[in-house]
């Protein structure tokens, strides 16, 4: 199975290759579109802003090829947010390859950004989260975040629910960090893997 980890220039692409590595598979980092196009499953991992996230991308002439992908794509932390159509950081036009948009996050008297472990609950039944608990425990780190709609696999609640997942057709996101989980990441990174078109 060809694994490619897309190399955006904003993320820290290494503990993502080490969560996949420690499952037993090998992964290829590129930002050859040959390569992304070639591969049975590609992951869009990301951290920082999205208008700057946005402009690496365009600058590696990804953003055209990414949204017409056919295989599996899963897009973690800002790579799920880069998913979206637009995403109030930055005021930046995204990817749309799932239907909806990113937020800054309303949360009252709480700190942002949400940082921590916080449990998720199922809003869909989802192959992403086989083998996992209702209210299992993931690490996030974010302050801005997409709202539950029609795309929502599973939300999570601090000063407010927000998306955990998303989904739409072969294109998943999680807002979380699975590679910073423990086991119940690993079981997602390995159930998207083991994913059947």
């Amino acid at each position: 199975m060809k694994l490619v980890i897309i190399d955006t220039g904003c993320a820290n692409i290494s503990s993502v290759r080490f969560a996949i590595e420690r499952l037993g598979y090998a992964v290829e980092v590129s930002d050859s579109p040959e390569r992304i196009r070639a591969a049975d499953k590609v992951f869009l991992p990301g951290v920082g802003a999205a208008a700057a996230a946005m402009e690496q991308i365009r600058d590696k002439g990804l953003a055209e090829l990414l949204p017409q992908l056919s295989q599996p794509v899963l897009g973690i932390c800002l790579g799920m947010q880069l998913m979206t159509r637009f995403s109030e950081e930055g005021q930046a036009q995204c990817l749309a390859m799932i239907d909806t948009d990113v937020r800054r996050m309303q949360v009252g008297e709480l700190r942002l950004p949400h940082m921590g472990w916080n449990q998720i609950q199922a809003e869909q039944n989802s192959k992403l989260f086989r083998g996992i608990e209702d209210g299992s425990y993931f690490y996030f780190v974010h302050s801005y975040a997409v709202t539950v709609g029609n795309h929502t696999l599973s939300s999570c609640e601090y000063g407010g629910r927000f998306s955990a997942s998303i989904g739409q057709n072969n294109f998943y996101g999680v807002q979380f960090h699975p590679e910073r989980s423990g086991p119940v990441g690993a079981r997602l990174l390995d159930n998207f893997i083991q994913l059947c078109d």
